[in-house]
């Protein structure tokens, strides 16, 4: 006599049908569990941004952006990939193998008219953040026609053809700038080039009395590590590219109310970059109104405008840097993607 309940009785005489079943939720569960993580894995989308030098605190938005976890929960995978003296990136752009780059006005100009489809999107800084550095009896700018003045090879295909046609500054003046302060430092009547953020902190850890003469002073008007895009990745991702942006401007600012987040990553990938230069960086970049002055103020961080674009094309036509008709003034530029979202100061 059987003494199993009927539906234990079924079940031991199926055991096969009983293991396939269980074998199928079983693995109906497995499948789930995959299908989950690999909808986790593709919401971060990746996304690279080369930088135009060593991480340092005219990066600073992006890496507080990184830091906060902004990025993340834009849905996006950033990479910061450090710029230097070896790093071509505009050639890692042109090569698929970066979605943006920290350039500017010019330099995309430049891209454009060597073929690379390129586009800028927003700004860092609202003015180039290009300075000549003077001995502290110079009045002025235009007082440097007689002064020896100091200028790396890149000033000639950006501010130095300006400089001249503006200031009045002549080719027998000019001689090599090696980013050595030394020759400035002994010789009072030699000027130089540099950068607001970087030169003059050196100089003043020196206990060397100068001036800085910003270009954007004297209506030099390009913006300053702006920040340009493939012209696929535009076109075909912008919400992606907007989502960017957005994190990055806000980025920026927290950075510049607490930049000690950021500061950690700085010097994690510089490990050069001292904490004394990183505050007094940070300390130029707040009181110039780099990146919450201008038009940042109503329009947001970052924000581009067709007038500013227009006069620094109408100033690269004129000096000679592009040719107007290879690079049109409409196709180089958008400022859709940076108004969208704006982060005001």
């Amino acid at each position: 006599m059987n003494h199993f309940p009927p539906r234990l009785l079924k079940a031991a005489r199926h055991p096969r049908t009983t293991w396939r079943r269980r074998f199928r939720l079983h693995a109906a569960y497995i499948a789930c569990v995959l299908a989950a993580g690999a909808t986790g894995a593709q919401a971060a989308t990746p996304f690279t941004l080369v930088t135009n030098w060593y991480a340092q605190a005219e990066h600073g938005g992006f890496y507080q952006a990184q830091a906060e976890g902004l990025y993340k929960s834009a849905g996006l995978d950033v990479t910061l990939r450090m710029g230097g003296p070896q790093v071509n990136a505009v050639q890692l752009l042109a090569a698929n193998t970066a979605q943006c780059i920290i350039s500017d006005d010019i330099s995309t100009m430049n891209a454009r008219a060597h073929g690379v489809p390129i586009k800028l999107v927003a700004t860092s800084f609202q003015h180039d953040p290009t300075v000549l550095i003077a001995h502290d009896d110079v009045p002025d700018l235009k007082a440097l026609r007689t002064r020896t003045l100091l200028a790396s090879s890149n000033a000639y295909a950006s501010w130095l053809p300006w400089a001249k046609s503006t200031l009045g500054f002549k080719d027998d003046q000019v001689r090599p700038y090696t980013f050595n302060l030394q020759p400035f430092m002994s010789s009072e009547k030699i000027a130089q080039q540099g950068y607001l953020t970087s030169e003059p902190f050196a100089l003043a850890q020196a206990g060397v009395k100068f001036k800085v003469f910003a270009l954007s002073d004297a209506g030099y008007p390009p913006y300053g590590n702006a920040i340009a895009c493939r012209s696929d990745v535009i076109e075909q991702h912008p919400d992606e590219v907007a989502a960017f942006l957005r994190a990055s401007m806000q980025g920026w600012k927290d950075y510049l109310s607490n930049p000690a987040a950021g500061n950690v990553l700085i010097r994690k990938e510089n490990p050069n970059m001292s904490e004394a230069q990183l505050t007094w960086a940070v300390g130029q970049l707040k009181s110039s109104g780099l990146v919450m002055g201008g038009d940042a103020v109503k329009g947001g961080i970052g924000v581009i405008t067709e007038p500013r674009l227009k006069a620094s094309w109408n100033m690269a036509v004129k000096q000679g840097l592009i040719d107007g008709k290879a690079v049109p003034l409409d196709q180089w530029y958008t400022t859709s993607l940076i108004t969208r979202h704006p982060v005001l100061p």
